[in-house]
């Protein structure tokens, strides 16, 4: 994986192979910031990580400039991944080893911009429950966005504050928001 743009713009990392992991592609990464960069000013943001993996999304953003972003994986092995290499980086990334739904229940802290990528066989109904928590535990801020990146077969338009979806190879980028769609 590579960080795209930002302090560590072309830098690659190399995960460890015993990772349970499918991190977001380049491709699909790449369009997702283009889209972001033009509703967010990324000094600015606050940042929740969801199923983060190897960090690949949080690197993305703390190199971009994000000041604050928060890593959540339950794969002791990712949290130290995320953690040793935002160390060497020099990037404010705080990984934390959570169940991403009982952490959802239990957090108090808000953020601009929170991105979910379970795995792509998570059963359809626990995707569909991330907004829920999210919404209900009013973990966004006033302008925030929820982003649940899921495969084709994951249908996530009926889901609470559904936005709409940008599709990107064989992933698909779902946003959810309380105010009315950002085309």
């Amino acid at each position: 994986m590579r960080i795209i743009s930002g302090i560590h713009k072309g830098r690659r990392i190399s995960a460890p192979k015993k990772l349970p992991v499918r991190p977001t592609t380049d491709m699909a990464k790449e369009g997702l910031f283009n889209i972001l960069r033009n509703w967010y000013d990324f000094e600015a943001v606050k940042v929740l990580d969801l199923f983060a993996g190897t960090g690949n999304i949080s690197l993305e953003f703390a190199s971009r400039g994000a000041p604050n972003v928060t890593a959540v994986d339950a794969h002791s092995g990712c949290v130290q991944f995320i953690s040793t290499t935002a160390k060497a980086l020099d990037l404010p990334i705080m990984a934390i080893k959570s169940d991403v739904f009982k952490y959802l229940g239990k957090t108090q802290s808000k953020a601009d911009i929170i991105f979910a990528d379970p795995p792509y066989d998570l059963d359809q109904g626990k995707f569909l429950s991330l907004p829920q928590l999210v919404f209900d535990n009013e973990l966004l801020t006033e302008d925030g966005i929820l982003i649940v990146e899921h495969a084709d077969k994951t249908s996530l338009g009926d889901g609470l504050n559904f936005s709409n979806q940008r599709k990107y190879g064989g992933s698909i980028f779902s946003f959810f928001e309380d105010k009315k769609s950002r085309s």
